[in-house]
């Protein structure tokens, strides 16, 4: 995915800050043995950083469908890692290095995310947006002195690019087969006499409109049939619980 990177961004710069002109895009350390060697105008895009984009992780499966919709597999989602370049113009001029960077800054501010145009291999195949910034303060722990520090070189104008490229490296994981009615059958039956069930019987019955005796499930062992819910007990049942705590709150006051 880094090399697909490198190239989209040197398509880009190709097309149109440097329209064709005879400007090298290269990807080398900007070291002070290099810059020796640099003898016609060049634009250097180093990758001096990689890191994970923790903003951009997402969590759970993304769904792979087939022609008719179906899902066939799932595969975790990508992870976004920065690339961080440092881009430097090189000439014999401080003016034309100053210009140069000013077109590449002006190209790179037209864009939100690499031009889906540019974009080559897995980064074309997967669809998905590839961000970037341009020119932004550098975080805390890390500032451009110490890069150019670390390269061995002197302090030079820079344009610092960072590119959040999705890793779509991950398992997949073969989805089952779709759920459906087929061969799915309901049907009616009459329950069997209640003599003829195994144990576990239930305790209660009803006789159903067509005179069948059906069981009546949820009932204690041993507990006697239930009597119909016709209300003929309910208030005596009443009268005698209010009654029994009635006389206990008397005596109690008492």
């Amino acid at each position: 995915m880094i090399h697909e990177v490198d190239e989209a961004l040197r398509a880009l710069f190709r097309a149109e800050p440097l329209e064709g002109g005879q400007i090298a895009v290269v990807f080398d350390a900007p070291t002070r043995d290099w810059a020796a060697t640099v003898n016609a105008p060049t634009v250097n895009l180093y990758l001096y950083d990689i890191r994970e984009h923790m903003q951009l992780r997402e969590r759970g499966l993304h769904n792979q469908y087939d022609e008719q919709g179906i899902v066939v597999a799932r595969r975790r989602p990508p992870r976004y890692f920065k690339l961080s370049y440092l881009i430097t113009a090189w000439t014999k001029r401080p003016e034309d290095e100053h210009r140069l960077l000013s077109s590449l800054l002006t190209c790179l501010l037209q864009y939100e995310a690499l031009p889906a145009e540019r974009l080559t291999g897995t980064l074309a195949e997967i669809g998905v947006a590839v961000p970037m910034t341009i020119a932004l303060p550098p975080p805390s722990d890390r500032s451009f002195a110490d890069v150019w520090s670390a390269l061995g070189g002197e302090l030079k104008p820079s344009l610092d690019l960072v590119v959040s490229v999705p890793a779509t490296a991950s398992p997949v994981y073969p989805a089952g087969p779709p759920v459906s009615d087929e061969g799915l059958q309901l049907g009616f039956f009459d329950a069997p006499p209640p003599d003829e069930r195994p144990g576990n019987e239930p305790t209660a019955y009803r006789t159903a409109p067509n005179g069948v005796k059906q069981p009546i499930y949820g009932t204690r062992p041993g507990a006697p049939p239930r009597a119909a819910d016709d209300g003929a007990d309910t208030e005596p049942r009443a009268r005698t619980r209010r009654g029994g705590i009635a006389s206990r709150i008397s005596e109690g006051g008492e």
